[in-house]
Order: C-alpha cells, then sequence, then structure tokens
C-alpha cells in the first residue's frame, strides 16, 4: 500500500469513496481524476487530471477506480491492473465484515454495510450503503449491490450484475452475469439469463413483453 490514494471519478460516487478514504485514515494525501475539466476541488480534494492520465501515477499512488457504471469501471480497472497498478479494497469502518469473508481488490464497501461469514465479494465491486450480503454469498467481479438491498445466505451473483435500491434475494438463489434487478424487486428463483428483471416476484423485461420466472 502506499501513502497516496488517486480515485477515478470526482461526481457523487467518487465522493462517497473518498469520504471512505478519509475515514480509514490510512493515506496522507487523496486525489481525483475527471474527465469533466469543469470539476476543480470537490470536497476540498484536488482534480489533478482526466482519466486517461492515470496510468502515469500509477508508481505513486493506490488507485480507486470510482465509476458507477459496471462496464466502464471494469475496463478502467482491467487496464490498470494490467499495468501493475495497486488497487486496494476501500472499506468503510461502519461495515460488518463477517469471519472468512474475502474482499477482492478495487471493491468498495460502504457505510452500514454487512458481509456475514464465508461470504467472497469479487474485484472492483460496489457494495453500496446498509445493503446486507448473508453467509457464503459468491459476488462476482465488477458488480453493484445497491443501498438497502438484501441477499439472503448462499446466494450467488454472477459478474457485472447490478442489484438495484432495495431489492431483496432469496436464500439458495443463482443470479447470471450482466443482470440488472429493478428496486424494490423480488427474486426467489434462479435467473439464468442475461437481462433487466423487475417486480415481486420478478419478471424479465424484454423487448416490450414481460417474462414471469416465478412460475
Amino acid at each position: 500500500m502506499k501513502n497516496k490514494l488517486l480515485i477515478i471519478g470526482a461526481s457523487g460516487h467518487g465522493k462517497v469513496v473518498a469520504d471512505i478514504a478519509l475515514k480509514m485514515n490510512k493515506w496522507q494525501s487523496i486525489s481525483f481524476l475527471d474527465d469533466d475539466t469543469s470539476v476543480i476541488s470537490p470536497m476540498g480534494i484536488e482534480v489533478i487530471g482526466t482519466s486517461n492520465e492515470a496510468i502515469k501515477y500509477i508508481d505513486a499512488y493506490d488507485v480507486c477506480v470510482a465509476i458507477g457504471n459496471n462496464a466502464i469501471r471494469e475496463k478502467l480497472q482491467t487496464q490498470l491492473e494490467s499495468r501493475g497498478a495497486s488497487l486496494p479494497a476501500l472499506i468503510h469502518p461502519t461495515a460488518v465484515i463477517g469471519e472468512q469473508v474475502n474482499v477482492q481488490y478495487g471493491t468498495v464497501v460502504m457505510a452500514g454495510v454487512v458481509i456475514n461469514s464465508c461470504s467472497r465479494i469479487g474485484k472492483g465491486c460496489i457494495i453500496n450503503t446498509g445493503s446486507t450480503i448473508d453467509h457464503d454469498n459468491d459476488i462476482g467481479d465488477f458488480t453493484h449491490i445497491s443501498p438497502g438491498a438484501h441477499l439472503a445466505g448462499t446466494v450467488k451473483v454472477g459478474q457485472g450484475s447490478w442489484l438495484g435500491i432495495g431489492c431483496v434475494v432469496s436464500n439458495n438463489v443463482n443470479i447470471t452475469s450482466d443482470c440488472k434487478v429493478g428496486a424494490g424487486a423480488v427474486v426467489v428463483k434462479d435467473i439464468t439469463e442475461s437481462g433487466t428483471y423487475v417486480g415481486v416476484p420478478v419478471r424479465r423485461i424484454d423487448y416490450g413483453k414481460n417474462t414471469d420466472i416465478s412460475k
């Protein structure tokens, strides 16, 4: 771990990540990169360049990719990883992390999160405010678990999926990669096809047609 942190993205998500970094109290200085050149110093933290300049900083800085879009975050983090960047996990001090939990690099765990024992959180994930992940979960790389989402025990979520605010996933459910689960949705059975799912229980929204997977 280096003594300086570079956060790529200075929007709302980036500012929350910066707040976590400040509360962790592990870095002597924190800086942003952002492609909006009108952004100068959010939260009093200096923007020192744009995202395409990240490579030149990796020798001196730990790096966190604070981009909410899963695909963009994956692209940037993968590029940085291939160049040898240090990509620590950032975990808010109020998060509760159980025994034998594995949180991979580049992941951000926000305030009020609970991750129970024997769960694995992949690289480059966002585990957002107040969400809960029960025992023996497996959360794929570059997944976003939104604020207030609740996953019961032994849930598996595939890479690049997005679970919306306040959604609920029942125990022993598998969700495939590249899925979007809408806000407040309830998942009670496996989701085996990528797509967008909404409702209680969820149904797939596809080209104007609804497919009920609850039956």
